[in-house]
């Protein structure tokens, strides 16, 4: 596909298989083309490693985070579950979300917390709101472990951002599901695999090893999961469509 951004004429040309095609520049339609390439450009370019979040690099696509935070304020999780922690921002980002809330605790899991970070972590202000544990996700005294962390949580909401093959991520779903309230949500973040698979940093393979396909594969096994992205709870303009490295990440447990 080629496309030309003509801004003496406002129009986006879009040339597909001989066939070319004319867009408003200034259009929603414009807008989804673009921002689905810009976001492919970001993630080769690392953008968002350019990020950290209060001292602790946090690795996420800033709109992410600000969807996630809607979606976190509407909910007010008892217990926020994070599979991967990396630096730890992500941890610290929930944790001052629920700081300020005045609600909420974090569990994290990876397999390997290595030791500066886990010092980072642990001399941070907000880790008394954090535990984390360390270990193969899926492993079943993993699973316990969080089990007995979250205890008897009214509200939980799963967020997995560890290892991104479709299988690990199905497994992570089957392993921690029953964790998520109804109204709540698991999150299989990264799906922009399967949008820049034949990109320089990307792999062929993820076209269909990503966590999208797991999330899809996923809701099929379980009725009571459906795959919805929550609503904007703010929205004065015509667009309607996340710049997200999160594509059909958002699993909801049904209400009823």
């Amino acid at each position: 596909m080629k496309l030309t951004i003509d801004t003496d004429n406002n129009l986006l040309l879009t040339e597909k298989d001989g066939e070319i095609s004319s867009t408003d520049l200034y259009s929603r339609e414009a807008f989804d083309v673009l921002s689905i390439e810009w976001v492919k450009l970001g993630w080769q370019m690392k953008y968002p490693y350019t990020f950290s979040w209060m001292g602790r690099p946090v690795i996420q696509l800033p709109e992410d985070m600000i969807r996630t935070q809607e979606v976190i304020y509407r909910l007010k999780p008892d217990v926020i579950v994070e599979t991967g922690i990396a630096h730890g921002g992500s941890l610290i980002y929930y944790a001052s979300l629920c700081k300020a809330m005045g609600k909420g605790r974090i569990v994290g899991i990876d397999i390997e917390i290595r030791p500066h970070n886990r010092e980072a972590i642990e001399a941070h202000e907000l880790y008394p709101m954090i535990s984390m544990v360390e270990g193969n996700s899926v492993a079943a005294e993993i699973v316990s472990q969080v089990d007995e962390l979250v205890g008897d949580a009214k509200t939980v909401l799963l967020i997995l951002d560890s290892n991104h093959t479709r299988e690990h991520v199905l497994a992570e779903l089957e392993a921690y599901h029953h964790l998520v309230t109804p109204g709540s949500y698991a999150v299989a973040t990264d799906g922009v695999m399967q949008w820049v698979h034949d990109g320089p940093r990307g792999e062929l393979g993820w076209k269909e090893d990503n966590p999208s396909s797991a999330a899809h594969d996923f809701v099929k096994a379980h009725p009571e999961f459906e795959i919805e992205q929550p609503a904007w709870p703010f929205n004065e303009s015509n667009l309607g469509t996340n710049i997200t490295h999160w594509p059909d990440a958002w699993i909801k447990r049904k209400e009823s």
